[in-house]
């Protein structure tokens, strides 16, 4: 029902980082229908918006500056597009150090069907939650003499179990039946070996819940071969970060999937793609993903009304498929996508039952 005029609004406020390449497209793109869903619904947004990454360096000498990580620790919620990471070199990840920073353990990952879109998967609906601040992403790497790196894998019990205890409530809390543990105990003993421990620990306290333990590469085998055997996975950092992309092709690609970063005080929300600077300023890019995202941000702020609208407008656009961006076989353009979001959100379509 939409808000009648005059109506007090809830007023959010969220840390916006644009992000770079394509991200000012994609996050304009978005802040617009969140703003116009909102308006419908008596929710209002004050974005506190900055750089980060390279443009920032630019600006401030940081990559990431200071105002920043004030805003987010003020604020306790960001909405960020993609930012570039140099490989091989340059900075740091901007994703990992928000994450480190700020002791956002869980990444949080669904990955479901858009409706009219043709998969070789229709009907997919499964669940990534990975560890997000240990395993290799700790970025412990030295020279032990020249010619020989060493990378330090991090597993400790207190990470695992809290990420087990999130997955195990969430999979209680929206009635999910089945959990599988992804490890490679058979090879790393001691810090998979940990990893599996805790969980199997966590999972006393749910005995509704179905359990199961799947080594990474055959994991990998049998997504491909049949992925609605699992429902929830999940991972270490290291191994969902692999499984996300994985999983992201069965729905279409990184360019659909949303992503959340989770913490005891503060949560970033972000899409899983890259910067894309290919397409960069060219009216290119879709930006279903980080949309999707802010539906989970939403979700997490307690506005759902906001969010189903939002929802509801976007898979109306999939069903009807007519202006859909290239990368999902339509040819429209971000802005024109956007505009048809809109669209739908004002004037929503039933959907047969």
């Amino acid at each position: 029902m939409a808000t009648q005029p005059g109506t007090a609004k809830r007023t959010h406020t969220i840390t916006l980082i644009p992000g770079d390449g394509i991200g000012p497209e994609v996050s304009g793109a978005v802040v617009e229908i969140l703003e116009a869903a909102g308006a419908a619904t008596g929710v209002a947004f004050d974005w506190h918006r900055f750089a980060a990454g390279a443009e920032a360096f630019e600006q401030t000498g940081h990559y990431i500056p200071q105002d920043l990580y004030d805003s987010i620790e003020e604020n306790r919620l960001a909405l960020k597009g993609p930012v570039t990471t140099p490989i091989g070199g340059g900075f740091s990840s901007i994703n990992v150090t928000l994450r480190q920073k700020f002791e956002l353990f869980a990444n949080f990952r669904p990955v479901k069907n858009l409706p009219g879109l043709q998969t070789r998967y229709p009907g997919l609906d499964l669940i990534i939650v990975r560890e997000n601040m240990e395993d290799l992403y700790a970025g412990l790497e030295h020279v032990v003499v020249p010619g020989v790196v060493q990378a330090l894998k991090i597993i400790t019990e207190k990470g695992s179990t809290r990420i087990a205890k999130f997955a195990f409530d969430y999979a209680r809390k929206h009635d999910r039946k089945k959990i599988h543990s992804i490890h490679k105990a058979n090879i790393m003993k001691l810090s998979d070996g940990l990893f599996l421990s805790c969980c199997r620990k966590v999972r006393e306290g749910f005995p509704e819940i179905e359990y199961h333990e799947h080594i990474v590469d055959n994991t990998c085998m049998q997504l491909v071969m049949n992925p609605f055997q699992y429902d929830i996975l999940l991972t270490e950092n290291l191994y969902g970060d692999i499984l996300s992309d994985l999983c992201s092709a069965f729905v279409g690609g990184l360019g659909l999937v949303p992503g959340a970063n989770l913490g005891t005080e503060c949560a970033i929300f972000e899409a899983v793609h890259g910067s894309a600077p290919d397409i960069a300023g060219k009216d290119m890019a879709n930006p279903t993903a980080l949309l999707q995202s802010a539906v989970l941000m939403l979700h997490h702020i307690n506005e759902s009304e906001t969010a189903e609208r939002v929802q509801t407008g976007l898979e109306q656009v999939y069903r009807e498929g007519k202006t859909l961006t290239k990368d999902v076989g339509g040819k429209a353009g971000t802005k024109a996508f956007a505009q048809a979001v809109l669209q739908a959100m004002e004037s929503p379509v039933a959907v047969p039952a």
